[in-house]
């Protein structure tokens, strides 16, 4: 995954009065933010958790976040850890569900595909 994302932007609408742009970046942190909410899951990989968010700001949490945004569709490719002792299948699923519907529901775009990786299992915050 590469270290550094370009932000890109993708026109929503456009109106007579204006448009509408979202920025790739946007659309990170939203994947994000849904994905730390997940039960299940203990941070995002490099151990980025939703408290070290509001120290050090959304653009480190997006860092794990991969966002492809083509045409209306997005892909999105995520990293992180899960707690031990949850079913990495069912916390995995319950992440795309959760990534999909937050962004769907939030910009309008669809998302077709949520890639999760699995970078770690965290003992710390087990069940």
């Amino acid at each position: 995954m590469p270290k550094e994302q370009k932000t890109k932007e993708y026109v929503m609408e456009k109106k007579g009065t204006g448009e509408v742009k979202i920025a790739s970046d946007v659309v990170a942190i939203i994947a994000a933010l849904a994905a730390t909410e997940t039960e299940g899951v203990s941070s995002m990989a490099g151990n980025i958790t939703n408290e070290l968010i509001g120290k050090f700001g959304m653009r480190n949490l997006s860092k794990r976040v991969k966002v492809t945004m083509e045409e209306g569709l997005v892909h999105v490719d995520i990293m992180l850890n899960i707690k031990y002792g949850y079913s990495i299948k069912e916390v995995a699923e319950q992440v795309q569900n959760r990534v999909s519907q937050q962004i769907e529901t939030m910009t309008g775009l669809i998302v077709p595909e949520v890639n999760v990786r699995v970078a770690g299992v965290n003992l710390a915050d087990s069940v």
